[in-house]
């Protein structure tokens, strides 16, 4: 007998490879979207006595076509649909939000949630995606740091010094302008917003640029009950949601955001920990053999490097 693979197991009611579960008979929320999608699903599954279920289901990046079939299934007796904005023909596939939305019931309500990125506890920290293959990620950890793209561009050897001198004034202009661009893309697209929470959340506020803490995504699960209408308080989760990655936090950003908490020196990256050094020798010898990404960051985050004073090589 054909044996499902680690992967359909994992997503066992997705693919309906699983039993029914006793909480069936309740109305299905459907939540879709990056790897934050899960973690709503985990802190809106915390909910006691809630009036609804979920399902856990591969993240929109992963879905193949050989995934329609299950997804429409789902869509098609879910009551409330909680997607992230996503573009129609995402990935060459009609999972676009809208497209989403035409497969649900007449009756099913849809509440579009921001796509959580802030760079404020991590203002060196970046994602690069090359048009020709988004899934691709630098070695050693899968985010870009600015100072290491400054270093290519300028041609500088993994033994040359990396780290930049910034203003306090800089750190509190990125966290600034993270928030603001998070704020404007809710205002645009999303019928509930987290971006006025990361500021008050201090060092909590993230792990790494795309992987807020726990604390976040509660109050996010706290406004989507509200919009849909359930009266409910939300725990915050045990245990740490995101946690697969977590960035170094540098003391000087701390003080420059006035934030009183211990700094963190290394990585922690699925289990083992990292020097920053490491990573960036690593890194920097990657952008010499894909040249492609240290333009595409250039140009991708223009404003933040102009903003930590690191918009043009220097004179070296």
């Amino acid at each position: 007998m054909h044996q499902p693979s680690p992967r359909t197991r994992h997503y066992g009611d997705f693919y309906r490879v699983d039993p029914p579960r006793d909480d069936e008979s309740r109305p299905l929320w459907l939540v879709v979207g990056n790897c934050q999608a899960e973690a709503l699903r985990l802190v809106l599954d915390g909910v006691d006595d809630r009036p609804y279920t979920t399902v856990r289901m591969p993240p929109v990046h992963e879905l193949e076509r050989s995934d329609l079939e299950p997804l429409r299934a789902l869509l098609g007796r879910a009551a409330v649909l909680l997607c992230q904005p996503i573009r129609d023909g995402y990935r060459d596939l009609p999972l676009g939000t809208a497209e989403l939305a035409a497969e649900l019931p007449s009756t099913a309500q849809v509440v579009r949630w921001p796509v959580i990125r802030y760079a404020g506890l991590h203002p060196f920290q970046a994602i690069v995606r090359h048009p020709a293959d988004r899934s691709v990620v630098p070695p050693a950890v899968p985010y870009h740091d600015l100072r290491t793209v400054v270093a290519a561009r300028d041609g500088k050897t993994v033994d040359d010094d990396w780290d930049v001198e910034v203003d306090d004034a800089a750190f509190v202009a990125v966290a600034e302008a993270s928030q603001a661009e998070l704020a404007r893309r809710e205002s645009l697209q999303c019928d509930v917003g987290v971006s006025d929470v990361l500021g008050p959340s201090g060092a909590h506020a993230a792990h790494t640029v795309n992987h807020p803490g726990n604390g976040v995504l509660t109050e996010l699960g706290r406004r989507v009950l509200a919009a849909t209408g359930v009266p409910r308080s939300v725990p915050v989760p045990a245990r740490t949601l995101l946690g697969s990655a977590i960035a170094p936090l540098e003391p000087r950003v701390l003080k420059a955001r006035n934030i009183v908490a211990p700094g963190r020196v290394d990585w922690w990256f699925d289990g083992a920990e990292l020097r920053p050094g490491d990573v960036h020798r690593t890194q920097l010898q990657w952008y010499y053999d894909n040249p492609d990404f240290v333009g595409l960051a250039l140009e991708r985050h223009a404003h933040t490097l102009d903003l930590l004073g690191l918009g043009t090589a220097s004179a070296r």
